[in-house]
């Protein structure tokens, strides 16, 4: 029997547009395509938590020669582009799911500020549990990721559906023992996961 459900965000709850970073960026200041991403070769893991947000903003600062507000504008485009736009028909079938007894948390692999910056969404209210990786110093597809998140749901692994769009991660799910389902669009994910509340999957 399923007892909770837990999705990923970035491409899931949230709808990502490539188009707004780094290129808008780069193409501003005179800046040849791929440049942001040479630029992001950090020394440490952010999604380990091994940087914080300001040590991943002094790299991009060092290695791109910016000013402090260039550096500032270049933030705040790649936040702009992190938190996307909310998928509200997912969002609001997700969030209904706690009102049918099952529990629900987010497992996404995630930089530091994350929490803040995906703060304004409501996340939090609609969930038991939030598992950043930043924070908790473990990503997906790592198996001790899928127990921890298991353990802080307080539910043993095949009681779990998953929904991620990175098929590495779907299949690591599916290995830790729990249900777990490709996302590809919206009405096709949630009939999968229904199916599998039902127990006809």
């Amino acid at each position: 029997m399923i007892r909770a459900v837990v999705l990923d965000v970035g491409s899931v709850l949230e709808v990502i547009d490539d188009s707004v970073f780094p290129a808008p960026f780069e193409q501003r200041h005179g800046l040849a395509a791929g440049t942001v991403a040479s630029a992001s070769d950090w020394p440490r893991d952010a999604m380990l938590g091994q940087m914080t947000a300001a040590e991943t903003r002094a790299h991009w600062q060092a290695r791109l020669g910016l000013t402090d507000d260039q550096v500032d504008e270049l933030v705040a485009d790649a936040w702009r582009w992190y938190v996307g736009k909310l998928d509200q028909r997912l969002f609001d079938w997700f969030a209904g799911l706690r009102d049918r007894g099952l529990r629900t948390a987010i497992l996404s692999n995630s930089g530091p500020g994350a929490r803040e910056a995906e703060r304004h969404y409501g996340f939090e209210a609609i969930t038991d549990d939030i598992v950043y990786s930043h924070e908790v110093g473990l990503k997906k597809p790592d198996p001790a990721v899928f127990a921890l998140a298991a353990s802080r749901l307080g539910v043993v692994p095949v009681e779990i559906a998953f929904l991620d769009d990175v098929p590495a991660n779907v299949e690591a799910a599916r290995v830790a023992g729990w249900h777990a389902v490709v996302h590809e669009d919206n009405e096709r994910s949630i009939a999968e996961i229904e199916a599998i509340i039902a127990g006809e999957r």
